[in-house]
C-alpha cells in the first residue's frame, strides 16, 4: 500500500514549510527512518525521515516550494506495487520500414518499482519501452538500454556532472546553492576530501569580503536578496515590536566578584567557562524566585512555565537563531558551559535540530564581546522578557564615598507589560545584580 509523504507539522504554530531539497530521487529505494528531504520551518532547518520502506514515487513538489502542513508531496510505494504510465503507441518504432497511418491509441501500462528506479537512474522515458505484456519489468528496461544507441539521450554540461559527482554533505550542497557556489571550486576538509558545511561557509565569507571591498570603490546602489531564515526573523521581530507592549529597565552591576568567581572556577574545570555561562546560571537562579519573568502571554492569559529553559541569541550569516538550554537551573556549571558551546557551534553551521530551538521560556542576548556598553532587545514571543547584556568595562564609581575604578556590567531588561509589571521587573533585575555582585549567594 502506498504511503503518503507529507509536509510535517514541527511546531504548534507552523502553517507551512519550505522544501529545500530532496535527499532521494524519484524511483530510488528508501528505508524507513532514512533521511528523505530537507525542509525549513519558521524555526529551523531539519531533515524529514521516511515513514516506510519502499520506492519513492510521484514527487509533486520542487525545492523552493512553500507547502502547507499536511499536504502530500510524494508517495512511497511498496516493492511489490507497480506504478502506471500512459504510453502513446504512435511514438513506438515500427516493426518494418513502412509506417502506416493509424489512429493514435492511448494504452495504460504498469511499471514495476525496480523498472521505474532503473529508468530514473538512466534518465529514460518509459513511454519508449515496449513491454512484453501489459507491465514494464526490469528485463524490458534492460533490453531497451542494451539496444539503445550508446550516445546519451541528452547532453549534460561538465559543471553539472562535476557538481553531482563531488563528494559533499547535504547541508554543504544546500549552502553552496544558496550562495551560488560551484562545489567543484571548493576544497573539502572532510573524510576523503568531502566538502562540509564549514568549507562552504568559509568560501562564502571570503567572497562576501571581496564583494564588500569592491563595492567600496563603486557608486552603484545594490539590493540584497534575503534568505528565508532572514525573512522569518523580520516577520517575528516585527510582529513582536508591533503587538507586544514593551517596557525597559536598566541597572549596572559591579562585576568584580563575578570575574573572580570565573577565575577560581576555571582552575578546577577543563571546560572553558565564559561570562555568559555565569550569567546564564545567575539568571536561572533569579527566575526561580520570580516565575512571572519565566512566564508567557497565551490565549489572553498569563501562563507560568514549569521549566526554566533559557535561550541564547546567536547571530548567524543569514539571520538570528535562539537555541535553548533546557532546564538551565538544573545543570552544573561545567555541563551548562559545554551545552552552550555545542549549541553555538551547531548554530554557526546550520546544524540545530528542532528540539534545540523549542520550549524557550526566557532569552539572553549578549553583545558585550562587540564592545557594546548597553542596548535594548526585542522580546522573543511568546516569552515575557529578554535580558540584554553589554560589555564589562572599567569605570570610575563611588565606593564608600570615594572614587574607585571598578569593572561594571550593564543589564537591560525588556518586559511584556501584559505579563510583568514594573515593580516585579525591578525586583527581578535587582536580584540579578545582587547575585552578580555576590555569587556566593548562589551556593
Amino acid at each position: 500500500m502506498a504511503e503518503d509523504v507529507i509536509m510535517p507539522a514541527l511546531g504548534m504554530s507552523q502553517e507551512t514549510g519550505v522544501l529545500l531539497q530532496w535527499l532521494k530521487s524519484e524511483g530510488e529505494l528508501v528505508a524507513e527512518g532514512e533521511p528523505l528531504m530537507e525542509i525549513e520551518t519558521d524555526k529551523v532547518i531539519v531533515e524529514v525521515e521516511a515513514t516506510a520502506s519502499g520506492i519513492l514515487s510521484h514527487i509533486v513538489a520542487d525545492p523552493g516550494d512553500e507547502i502547507p502542513v499536511g499536504q502530500t508531496v510524494a508517495q512511497i510505494l511498496g516493492t511489490d506495487e507497480p506504478t502506471t504510465i500512459t504510453s502513446d503507441l504512435s511514438n513506438a518504432e515500427p516493426e518494418d520500414s513502412v509506417r502506416l497511418a493509424e489512429p493514435i491509441e492511448q494504452v495504460e501500462v504498469s511499471v514495476s518499482p525496480l523498472a521505474q528506479r532503473i529508468a530514473v537512474e538512466h534518465q529514460l522515458d518509459l513511454t519508449q519501452v515496449k513491454p512484453a505484456d501489459s507491465c514494464i519489468y526490469k528485463a524490458d528496461v534492460l533490453a531497451y538500454l542494451a539496444a539503445r544507441s550508446p550516445i546519451a539521450s541528452h547532453p549534460i554540461s561538465s559543471s553539472e556532472v562535476s557538481d553531482k559527482t563531488t563528494l559533499a554533505s547535504p547541508k554543504a550542497r544546500r549552502l553552496a546553492k544558496e550562495n551560488h557556489l560551484a562545489l567543484n571550486d571548493i576544497s573539502g576538509s572532510g573524510p576523503e576530501g568531502a566538502i562540509l558545511a564549514t568549507d562552504v561557509l568559509d568560501v562564502a565569507k571570503h567572497q562576501k569580503e571581496k564583494s564588500v571591498s569592491s563595492n567600496l570603490t563603486s557608486d552603484t546602489i545594490q539590493s540584497l536578496a534575503v534568505s528565508s531564515s532572514w525573512q522569518v526573523m523580520v516577520q517575528r521581530l516585527t510582529s513582536s515590536w508591533t503587538t507586544v507592549p514593551h517596557f525597559f529597565l536598566s541597572m549596572e552591576a559591579n562585576a568584580g566578584q563575578l570575574s573572580r568567581w570565573r577565575e577560581q572556577t576555571q582552575k578546577h574545570l577543563d571546560q572553558k567557562i565564559t561570562y555568559t555561562d555565569l550569567l546564564l546560571k545567575v539568571a536561572a537562579a533569579a527566575l526561580c524566585q520570580y516565575p512571572r519573568l519565566n512566564g508567557k502571554w497565551e490565549d489572553e492569559q498569563i501562563v507560568l512555565n514549569d521549566e526554566i529553559n533559557i535561550g541564547l541569541a546567536v547571530a548567524i550569516e543569514n539571520g538570528l537563531v535562539v537555541p535553548v538550554i533546557h532546564q538551565t537551573d538544573q545543570l552544573k556549571l561545567q555541563d551548562l558551559a559545554s551545552r552552550r558551546q555545542i549549541l553555538i557551534d551547531q548554530a554557526q553551521v546550520g546544524d540545530l535540530s528542532l528540539e534545540d530551538m523549542q520550549h524557550g521560556t526566557f532569552t539572553i542576548s549578549n553583545l558585550g564581546m562587540y564592545g557594546v556598553d548597553a542596548f535594548s532587545a526585542i522580546i522573543n514571543p511568546p516569552q515575557a522578557a529578554i535580558l540584554a547584556l553589554g560589555s564589562i568595562t572599567d569605570r570610575v564609581v563611588a565606593i564608600d564615598g570615594q572614587p574607585s575604578v571598578q569593572s561594571m556590567l550593564s543589564l537591560t531588561l525588556s518586559c511584556d507589560h501584559r505579563v510583568v509589571d514594573g515593580a516585579r521587573a525591578a525586583e527581578f533585575l535587582r536580584t540579578l545584580v545582587e547575585f552578580i555582585e555576590d555569587p556566593l549567594r548562589l551556593l
